[in-house]
């Protein structure tokens, strides 16, 4: 009886620490319209991202096309609105091809930032170094 309370309680424990585990998912259009100031580029991209709040792990998933000149960088910035420029909080490579896959460590004001909006990703090519597209992460409901 007392090893079957055991299992038992080892299951309520797994199914207790699943059940506080969140992961809130993200998403972004990149265009060059939503550059600062907008571009010209004939390029145009997603990003589609999932932030685990309990390992603070976020996973990205970019990819991009049409970019009339090779692509130097990319990378996510913040925090900054729409209209707003910011440094850069995750890199997501030099040179990178599409589409880009990753993970990276946020800390809690990186993540507060995610959730409110403010961190953008930013295709960056040799025409249009400060940035080529752009796409603001939103919280997809």
């Amino acid at each position: 009886m007392l090893r079957k309370s055991l299992v038992l309680a080892g299951f309520a424990v797994l199914i207790a620490g699943s059940a506080s585990a969140a992961t809130e998912k993200f998403h972004a259009t990149l265009s060059a319209g939503a550059e600062v100031p907008p571009t010209k580029s004939t390029g145009s991209g997603e990003a589609a991202a999932s932030l685990d709040t309990t390992t603070h792990e976020l996973t990205y998933d970019v990819t991009f096309k049409g970019l009339s000149s090779e692509v130097t960088a990319a990378h996510i910035h913040g925090p900054a609105g729409p209209g707003k420029n910011a440094g850069v909080v995750v890199p997501l490579g030099t040179a990178p091809k599409s589409p880009i896959h990753g993970t990276a460590k946020l800390t809690t004001e990186q993540e507060r930032d995610l959730s409110s909006g403010m961190l953008y990703v930013n295709v960056h090519s040799k025409n249009n170094p400060s940035g080529a597209v752009r796409g603001q992460l939103t919280a997809v409901k």
